[in-house]
């Protein structure tokens, strides 16, 4: 280099730029951006992908300047409560500041995902006329406030979409237009999904259209469409590989002795793409589940929440799928099917189970995982990375097995049903101690029980053994303050912290804010209030806002329910921001 007169900054210089965009991993990218300035302009004009966990974190001019050369950014809007209709439907998460930003700047913006928003028609129009050319992928994602006209002009204007995802998005639906402009337009559309939308007004043909016209598209995820219907569909999608949705509207032949129909019925012609692996079929009975037969052997993938199966149905079917490594169902499939799993599928990666209809489980005495059906799954999947599951009883001896089998878990959740029945053993203490122990790779972490489910104790357990745990949820834990600064202690990696009918002060919460170095966002429902009220501007400091959800009642389908006052506070460059509703009061020091 001296021989050449080369300047060895900027060899340096030129090695750095070449190499960081390599770098992929978004806390990584941060360390990389606070080494020094230069880093800092380097990782500001490389940075391809962003990930917004709260969309008041920034202003959208803010992270347009920081980043220009974006080509990934996925925005979410309201709190994760509110899929559970504990926040106010008026709380926030407008897409339209965002929308505005975007069409004028991130000129190289690719792929667009919106989670929990609310978009507007306009907001949809306004993408595809100044995006629509350059945009492969757009996801709208449990979003409301837009219909199929906005769609409409997406699917006319938007013709190198890969990915239009609409999954639990609430849409008015004025007609089913956009699927068949949608039909007619595009050729490369890989992902298609609007499962669990209620959009009725879909006609097979333009799907079967979809299908000949995309050679690439991969995975299909629908509303309810007959299956019957489908089957031009399933021929002519050859590449498929995850199937969604779709109904059973008519049931087939009476069962046969054994319970299951053996006669195809109106479904005989149904025959499903040789490579089609993932499967969610909704409105499935016992009589239709024959169809599947022949290619459960080779499902990956197994989407049961909304299929009408007892335990001894989920029985039957789970032991023909041996190669299964995701499966999602409601707590019908019971113990006996946790015990199947364990036997027959040892290659499950990932397990859901949801809280079923209570109707459902009155009918279904079975229809309960208990400590049994846990300790069967953790000696026998032993592959398990993401556990989440609704229980109806559980021991300290359930937690332990986990623990000391599942190695490989990185995200534990479990939620303990509240009935009117005696629960076996309480409190968990030393069972969350030793599964929190064992399972050293847990990223994400669940806890939701009742009263006198985990002591102080138990809380400092967590607190001890949490290392890598950046997201946790807490729910009825925990006996008082001190069990609280006991949890404190702990937590080194922990960002986003949320709490529900915890008996905490709000001094003991705001200092807890405090006290946890890596906290970002803090969610909280239900905690003993002070005298004066102000104790939570302990909390407050620069960039930190805090806001307050008054109480409030909410009808339900069982009747009036009272939802407890609400704290939120999170890290924002933003300031305050000034689309409060009337139910939400900021907190100024």
């Amino acid at each position: 280099m001296e021989e050449r007169n080369v300047n060895p900054a900027v060899i340096y210089d030129t090695v750095w730029v070449c190499v960081i965009p390599y770098v992929q991993d978004s806390r990584d990218r941060d360390a990389v951006s606070l080494v020094c300035r230069r880093w800092h302009e380097i990782d500001a004009i490389t940075r391809q992908r962003i990930t917004m966990a709260l969309c008041y974190a920034a202003k959208p001019e803010q992270l347009s300047r920081r980043f220009p050369q974006l080509e990934s950014l996925k925005l979410k809007g309201k709190p994760r409560a509110s899929m559970f209709n504990l926040i106010p439907e008026d709380w926030g998460g407008y897409a339209t500041p965002w929308v505005h930003e975007i069409s004028r700047s991130f000129a190289r913006l690719k792929a667009l995902h919106f989670r929990r928003m609310i978009v507007s028609d306009s907001d949809l129009e306004l993408l595809a006329h100044t995006r629509g050319k350059l945009f492969q992928s757009l996801k709208l994602d449990k979003c409301s406030g837009f219909s199929t006209d906005g769609l409409l002009t997406v699917c006319r204007s938007c013709r190198s979409l890969k990915t239009l995802f609409l999954e639990e998005s609430t849409i008015v639906e004025n007609d089913g237009e956009w699927i068949h402009e949608l039909a007619l337009n595009n050729t490369v559309l890989e992902n298609l999904n609007f499962y669990q939308t209620y959009l009725g007004r879909v006609n097979a043909e333009d799907l079967e259209l979809i299908a000949k016209n995309c050679p690439s598209l991969v995975s299909v995820k629908i509303s309810e469409c007959d299956i019957s219907n489908l089957i031009g569909f399933f021929k002519a999608a050859v590449a498929l590989e995850e199937f969604g949705g779709g109904s059973f509207s008519e049931p087939t032949e009476p069962a046969a002795e054994n319970g299951y129909n053996e006669q195809f019925g109106r479904y005989s012609a149904v025959s499903f793409p040789q490579r089609l692996c993932h499967l969610g079929p909704t409105y499935l009975g016992i009589n239709e589940m024959h169809i599947f037969f022949p290619i459960a052997s080779r499902l990956k993938k197994l989407d049961l929440l909304y299929a009408f199966l007892d335990t001894e149905a989920h029985c039957f079917l789970l032991q023909k799928c041996p190669n299964l490594e995701i499966l999602e169902a409601r707590n019908v499939v019971g113990d006996r099917g946790m015990e199947v799993l364990a036997q027959f599928c040892k290659r499950l990666k990932r397990l859901r189970i949801e809280r079923g209809a209570d109707e459902q489980e009155m009918e279904d005495e079975e229809g309960a995982v208990t400590q049994r059906g846990l300790i069967a799954l953790a000696q026998g999947c032993i592959e398990l990375e993401y556990m989440a599951v609704y229980v109806s009883d559980i021991t300290n001896e359930a937690l332990e097995n986990i623990g000391t089998n599942l190695k490989n878990l990185c995200d534990f959740r479990l939620v303990l049903l509240d009935r009117e029945v005696t629960i076996t053993e309480l409190p968990l203490d030393n069972g969350v101690r030793s599964l929190l122990r064992g399972c050293q790779r847990l990223k994400r972490f669940a806890l939701y029980l009742r009263s006198g489910g985990l002591t102080d104790v138990g809380l400092k357990y967590i607190g001890q053994n949490s290392q890598n745990v950046r997201w946790m949820l807490l729910g009825y834990v925990g006996e008082s303050d001190e069990g609280l600064m006991e949890f404190l202690r702990g937590c080194p990696s922990l960002q986003k912290l949320e709490m529900r009918g915890c008996r905490f002060t709000e001094r003991a919460l705001a200092y807890a804010a405090l006290q946890l170095k890596s906290l970002r966002y803090l969610w909280i429902q239900g905690f003993s209030p002070s005298s004066s009220g102000w104790d939570l501007l302990m909390m407050a400091r620069p960039f930190w806002n805090i806001e307050l959800i008054p109480a409030r009642r909410v009808i339900t389908s069982a009747g009036i329910a009272e939802h407890p006052a609400h704290i939120l506070a999170y890290y924002s460059l933003a300031g305050r921001r000034t689309d409060f509703p009337d139910t939400v009061w900021p907190l100024d020091p």
